[in-house]
């Protein structure tokens, strides 16, 4: 299995892309093992990640988010339980910590070993790391779909359409509690694909977060999107983006005129 993490290395990679594509590997291979398992019964593949895996955007990422859309038969320490036996039996030993003491399940694997193994440290005892996050409460609104993927393996997922993936971006665009570069670059790309929310998911989120609904409709969602657009710190954004890009140029996105445009334009 190492050896086919580094046929992810192409020519002219430098270390941080190497990162970037040994971490996907293995963000892959943990979607594999739950859709084998079943796992996909009860979550729903959200996220920046998700965009990644299914519609290629050219950004990597750290976290597998998922929303939990079945409570039946949902155990989050028997995920751990099978994704450590699957990375074992790929010859990538891994040790698993979970966080289950909130709405938002946390399991952190790392990987000891693998680094040096793949040629990226010489400290053998430092660990590379993938996170899964699970929010057990979800909003309501969501509409489901499901996808086959061929990215390394093939297998089948279920994950939120297009719609209700970039309401939940919305939400963490104007409401994390931290500037995230990830998240404008697809918000940038959403824009781009005209891409209309899932209003109903975006109201939902925010009343569940900031405690009122603010009732956004097709009327008054341009408004909205172009005041809090305004407050956010792109030189900050940039920052935290950059190592994830696999076109550095894109960096230039990051313009505060240019969004504006670009939501007066599609909206």
């Amino acid at each position: 299995m190492i050896d086919a993490i580094k046929q992810r290395f192409t020519p002219g990679m430098d270390t941080e892309q190497k990162l970037n594509a040994a971490r996907e590997f293995l963000q892959i291979l943990a979607l594999k093992t739950m859709s084998d398992k079943k796992f996909f019964d009860q979550v729903a593949f959200v996220g920046g990640t998700s965009l990644r895996i299914l519609y290629d955007i050219r950004r990597f990422s750290e976290d597998l988010d998922f929303s939990l859309i079945r409570k039946q038969k949902y155990d989050f320490g028997l995920l751990q339980k099978e994704l450590l036996r699957s990375f074992q039996l790929n010859g990538l030993p891994c040790e698993a910590n979970l966080k289950t003491q909130t709405n938002v399940h946390n399991m952190m694997l790392k990987f000891p070993g693998l680094l040096k193994e793949l040629g990226l440290s010489a400290l053998p005892a430092q660990k590379f790391s993938i996170k899964l996050v699970v929010d057990t409460n979800p909003p309501a609104g969501w509409v489901l779909t499901d996808s086959i993927i061929s990215k390394i393996y093939t297998f089948r997922m279920t994950h939120y359409d297009l719609a209700s993936l970039f309401a939940g971006k919305l939400h963490a665009c104007f409401y994390r509690k931290f500037t995230k570069g990830r998240d404008f670059y697809d918000f940038v790309w959403y824009l781009g694909k005209r891409v209309k929310p899932n209003l109903a998911l975006l109201n939902n989120a925010i009343a569940q977060t900031q405690g009122k609904n603010p009732g956004l409709d097709e009327t008054n969602l341009k408004p909205f999107l172009l005041e809090n657009i305004k407050r956010i710190d792109f030189a900050a954004a940039k920052k935290d983006v950059e190592r994830f890009l696999e076109d550095k140029s894109a960096l230039g996105l990051f313009n505060l005129k240019a969004m504006q445009g670009t939501i007066e334009t599609v909206y």
